[in-house]
């Protein structure tokens, strides 16, 4: 794995900074109606495709799966490909994650493992491939690209998540569509949707996706939304001629379902995880404000003078995409980004912000401190500190005593503890975290 080494270095003066105290907040946030049966909610939408249906006993079925966390994915493709084997098919796996897992066959392949998403455990054999079949051009000059084994295949079935994008507002963001024109357009089909910047997203993708759907077999798209715990509340079966209506529909939705801080602005936000399973990302700029495109301006809020990453999630391997929206990190985070995968994530989006190395101290101690120092903040003890363990787990999150009246006022909050220090480890390791944890040190 190619990855960088930090010296550890010390600065004498960060020894005297004062860190506030910070109290713990639990937070409610929407909820909605989680599905009881996930299963049988994907064998209906699976068996209720005409499309399907009127495939000839023994077709070749492909079953697009991505590379974002979502909730209960493993159960969802299992119960997607059994069903589609109960109806005489023959399924397959394919990865749908454009230039995702480095920009390989088998790294693909490794991604969708760590998901649970491997041949073993979901019975169906993985068909992985870099190569591509060419539908076409899209008015702009772009070429519509899409997954070689997919293609091959006498129908195509596209699961995926509907919910906001992690950079900027627009009709269509992540989902089916996206799946479609990225995900199976495999790293070529991301080149052409990102060559452009921003603006692709809105023009180019939605081009290449009308192409694909046109001229590829997708048979059936699986349309899923959860609520900020992570629950299901939508498994929906969609036609691929209706996946741009679904799409805007249940973007709608899964916005209402978004976790947000109870407060607009801080002096400094410390996230204790960034990961490609929290976030496209790493981080979601809806909760911690920024994007950083220099065509796109950040929202007015929520707004964090500074920000500070100190962990990788174990599900996002070595991709630390999005460490490049922090200020400061520490040795141990940067020691352990591929920089293959974040590299290759920025050359294929353009968008070369995220993979960016910010100031990097010796320990999660000197980064705090840092953190505080530079926040522009009245006084240390004053400055407006917020920590989170990601921006997709906002249930509960530590605070200081400044924002506590905001918490308070903004009826989010069901419960807040007394203030207390925070604590690190001999060597200066957090242990302090924003999720209360057992004697195990697992979350509980």
């Amino acid at each position: 794995m190619p990855s960088v080494q930090f010296p550890a270095m010390r600065f004498a003066h960060l020894d005297s900074v004062e860190l506030p105290q910070v109290a713990r907040v639990k937070l409610v946030h929407p909820r909605g109606e989680p599905i009881g049966d996930v299963a049988q909610a994907v064998r209906d939408a699976v068996l209720q495709s005409r499309r399907l249906q009127n495939l000839p006993a023994g077709s070749s079925v492909a079953v697009a799966l991505g590379s974002r966390g979502i909730a209960k994915i493993p159960l969802i493709a299992k119960a997607a490909i059994d069903t589609v084997r109960a109806m005489g098919h023959e399924p397959f796996i394919v990865p749908a994650m454009g230039s995702h897992g480095g920009g390989t066959a088998a790294g693909q392949v490794d991604v969708l493992r760590k998901l649970g998403l491997s041949e073993e455990a979901l019975g169906a054999p993985v068909h992985a491939t870099m190569n591509v079949v060419d539908y076409g051009v899209t008015p702009d000059g772009s070429r519509c690209k899409f997954d070689k084994n997919a293609a091959g295949a006498d129908a195509v079935v596209v699961i995926n998540r509907v919910k906001s994008h992690t950079t900027f507002d627009r009709e269509i963001e992540s989902g089916l569509v996206k799946m479609v024109a990225v995900g199976l357009g495999k790293a070529e089909g991301a080149r052409s949707v990102h060559r452009t910047g921003p603006p692709a997203f809105m023009d180019v993708l939605p081009e290449l996706a009308r192409i694909s759907l046109e001229k590829s077999p997708i048979a059936l798209g699986i349309a899923l939304v959860e609520n900020a715990q992570k629950d299901l509340v939508v498994v929906e079966g969609v036609a691929p001629e209706d996946f741009f209506e679904s799409d805007k529909r249940l973007l709608k939705v899964a916005k209402s379902f978004i976790a947000r801080l109870p407060f607009g602005k801080m002096d400094a936000l410390v996230v204790e995880l960034i990961g490609k399973d929290i976030s496209g990302a790493g981080m979601d700029y809806a909760v911690m404000g920024r994007a950083d495109l220099r065509t796109i301006p950040n929202p007015a809020e929520p707004f964090a003078s500074r920000v500070t990453v100190l962990g990788l999630s174990e599900a996002t391997g070595g991709n630390g995409l999005g460490v490049g929206l922090a200020d400061f990190s520490t040795v141990d985070v940067v020691s352990r980004i591929d920089l293959q995968q974040i590299y290759m994530n920025s050359l294929t989006s353009t968008l070369v912000e995220k993979s960016r190395i910010p100031i990097v101290l010796e320990n999660d101690l000197d980064a705090l401190r840092a953190t505080v120092s530079t926040s522009w903040s009245r006084s240390d003890p004053e400055t407006r500190l917020c920590i989170i363990r990601s921006t997709l787990h906002l249930e509960e999150i530590l605070v200081s005593a400044s924002l506590l009246d905001e918490v308070q006022a903004s009826g989010k909050a069901a419960d807040i503890g007394p203030l207390f220090d925070l604590r690190f480890d001999e060597q200066g390791r957090m242990l302090s975290h924003a999720y209360a944890r057992d004697e195990a040190g697992d979350v509980k």
